[in-house]
């Protein structure tokens, strides 16, 4: 979990509201976390074993990164289960607190902060599951207008769909998956063992460059409208949409292993000028 903190630095980001940052010295129950700690992946470097640990994340996202240092502190989540009345508990957990912000987040991106949900010892989940507070899972889950809760602890219906994590020099690290195939609409490209990063810290999923030029060329074929492109696009594939028309997008799906799959029925990211939609 990385928290914008008030000693933050660089660019501005303008706000129209307050984010209450999260400020260290003011919680009763925030604690420095020291080099000498077992989780201090910098801890090596300091100059002396009482220094804050510090951190650097670099993220997918071009020239995006957070440093500052790390501090435990207490979270305190509602626990209900069943018709049981609704608790609460108290848990420890560790929380970057960024000093120093480059790329998306000094464009607006999570401007109050990121929650970590990997799969190390590091993250949230992890340390509610080390605590016996919960399993060691989680859930997502959202609204048809982008609301939604997280669950800690939660595994899903028994009829949901899963795929297991890949790892990565024998450690969970990232959301890795292993893809059998993928297809646009009812076309299907065969490839094998192929991997993907489901879930690249920026809210876009990385194919291989391979699979991607197959996949871009198909859906662009079975896509009627115009292209188009914009100053500043990261994106080769733009299409031209006033606000009274609808892109018809084919649907994208991901074959996963024991025939499992995941159909995005609307694989497509709006971005507004003023004038038209993309």
């Amino acid at each position: 979990m990385i928290g914008r903190c008030p000693w933050y630095f660089g660019a501005s980001i303008v706000q129209d509201r307050d984010l209450n940052a999260y400020i260290p010295s003011g919680s009763s129950t925030s604690k420095h976390l020291f080099c000498t700690h077992e989780l201090c992946e910098l801890g090596p470097s300091c100059k002396t074993p009482k220094q804050p640990c510090p951190y650097i994340v670099n993220y997918s996202s071009e020239n995006t990164s957070s440093s500052g240092f790390l501090v435990e502190d207490t979270l305190h989540l509602a626990s209900s289960g069943g018709h049981t009345s609704k608790s609460y508990v108290q848990a420890p957990v560790i929380i970057g607190c960024g000093k120093k912000q480059s790329g998306g987040y000094l464009e607006g991106v999570a401007p109050d902060g990121l929650l970590g949900l990997g799969l190390g010892d590091i993250s949230v989940p992890s340390f509610l599951a080390k605590q016996g507070l919960v399993r060691n899972s989680f859930s997502m889950c959202f609204n048809e207008d982008d609301s939604g809760r997280i669950f800690f602890g939660d595994q899903g219906i028994a009829t949901q769909s899963t795929t297991p994590f890949l790892s990565s020099d024998g450690k969970f690290i990232t959301y890795m998956v292993e893809v059998e195939s993928c297809c646009i609409r009812n076309n299907c490209f065969k490839q094998a063992g192929f991997q993907a990063l489901v879930d690249s810290g920026s809210s876009f999923t990385f194919l291989p460059h391979e699979v991607y030029e197959k996949v871009t060329l198909e859906f662009d074929r079975r896509v009627s409208t115009k292209r188009t492109t914009y100053e500043g696009s990261p994106w080769e594939y733009c299409y031209k949409a006033s606000s009274q028309e609808l892109l018809d997008n084919p649907s994208f799906t991901l074959m996963f292993p024991f025939n499992n799959s995941f159909v995005v029925h609307n694989p497509s990211f709006l971005v507004y000028d003023n004038q038209v939609s993309f």
